[in-house]
């Protein structure tokens, strides 16, 4: 058997072609830019070039992208974006016209892509309060250019060459053609890791998130309620359901299931030899943090951050009280963080294992020993599942679609 998973996060995409025939540590690997990063930076050159964009494609995941389309309005620049792609900036549609987005259809965007006349093209009214407040003053804009963000539309003229940007979370050919060159073709098992804080256009998408993840442990918290065919995806997971739909339009015939990052890099910790239960798994990504308690393979307990908030004390202390059933939802969230939620805690003393990967795992691994609290010590372990960290998630993804289409023959470790 041969299945691709593909780890999506705001810095990284982990892309992992596992063969049941070979040891799991001869899988062939890619660990790129991620999709919001690559998006980010063809925006920043339409910015810097001065031109419009389109936004055509679907939903995806925001972060840096995001970010490079809100500068791109602040520089007076147009926007355009069909109803798919926009709401990679928001659930409500309506906040994205007040960001100073210009909402068309996919004929409207592919007669702005030809350079033909936009006048019939409604305006929208935009609200510049709705614009982060980092760069609104004049003296923060380039002098060659003129914060008019409200009449973003105006400054395209008919005939200008505006650039299309295509929004997606995976782009199958591009992965394809990275294998091809090297004479390896793509099997018809995938597996796809995406975050995903549900669709919430009038609930913080933190709460939402968090409401979620406490519906999932309290199914019981097995990696079967964390794991979906395109068929089960929840309908909250807009950002999953967009993705799988655009697979089964690309890749007709392709068995896939989907999971959020977070989920997959926990199970995917598990993998690591080290990881006796009840164990506490912390992924320490790029973008968030998550830590989950695991009693015989079942999350109970989780909290989840932002790693830009947290320091190695912070976090220290986040695991123990987790462990110990005193880390309270209110307490991350007005922190910043998404929440936490406890179902089950067996305490800290009987935890066996406390098991950290992630590519910022060096928050606590390059700690001086004095820094380190007693109690975590003997129990602290830098999971590297087949012997490479950056890919928890993607053999969590392995083994959650394993769970979906069992395969005898592959064992993955004891675990399994």
């Amino acid at each position: 058997m041969r299945v691709l998973t593909a780890d999506i996060g705001t810095v990284t995409q982990d892309i992992l072609l596992f063969d049941s025939e070979k040891e799991a540590e001869n899988s062939l690997v890619l660990v790129m830019p991620s999709p919001t990063q690559i998006i980010a930076e063809k925006i920043k050159k339409a910015t810097d070039a001065g031109k419009a964009i389109v936004l055509t494609g679907n939903l995806m995941g925001g972060g840096p992208c995001a970010k490079a389309i809100k500068t791109h309005l602040r520089e007076g620049l147009s926007v355009y974006a069909t109803k798919k792609a926009a709401l990679t900036l928001h659930d409500s549609l309506e906040k994205v016209q007040a960001f100073g987005v210009q909402l068309v259809s996919e004929e409207e965007a592919r007669q702005i892509l030809a350079g033909r006349d936009t006048k019939n093209i409604p305006k929208n009214k935009t609200n510049d309060e709705n614009i982060p407040k980092n760069r609104t003053k004049d003296e923060n804009i380039p002098k060659n250019k003129t914060n008019n963000i409200s009449k973003n539309n105006d400054n395209y003229q008919e005939g200008e060459a505006a650039l299309e940007i295509v929004m997606r979370d995976f782009d199958p050919e591009a992965v394809s053609a990275a294998f091809t060159h090297f004479g390896v073709e793509l099997p018809s098992n995938l597996a796809l890791a995406l975050q995903d804080h549900g669709e919430s256009p009038d609930k913080s998408n933190r709460v939402y998130r968090f409401e979620l993840m406490r519906e999932f442990i309290d199914k019981g918290g097995e990696l079967k309620h964390f794991v979906y065919t395109s068929e089960e995806i929840p309908q909250a997971f807009t950002r999953i359901r967009a993705q799988a739909k655009a697979l089964e339009e690309s890749l007709p015939g392709t068995r896939a299931v989907f999971m959020d990052t977070g989920p997959a890099a926990i199970f995917g910790g598990l993998l690591d030899p080290a990881a006796a239960q009840p164990s506490l798994v912390v992924n320490i990504g790029n973008g968030h943090t998550l830590g989950a308690v695991v009693l015989e393979n079942r999350v109970t307990a989780l909290f989840e951050h932002h790693t830009s908030r947290l320091d190695a004390k912070k976090l220290q202390d986040y695991i123990i009280r987790l462990a110990d059933g005193k880390l309270g939802f209110e307490e991350v969230f007005e922190d910043m963080g998404h929440g936490a939620y406890i179902k089950e805690a067996p305490g800290f003393s009987n935890i066996r294992s406390v098991m950290v990967t992630g590519p910022k795992r060096e928050l606590l691994e390059k700690l001086p020993a004095g820094e380190i609290e007693a109690g975590l010590v003997t129990k602290l372990h830098f999971a590297a599942p087949f012997g490479n960290m950056m890919l928890s998630g993607s053999f969590g993804l392995l083994k959650g679609f394993l769970e979906k289409y069992p395969e005898p023959s592959v064992k993955l470790s004891s675990y399994q």
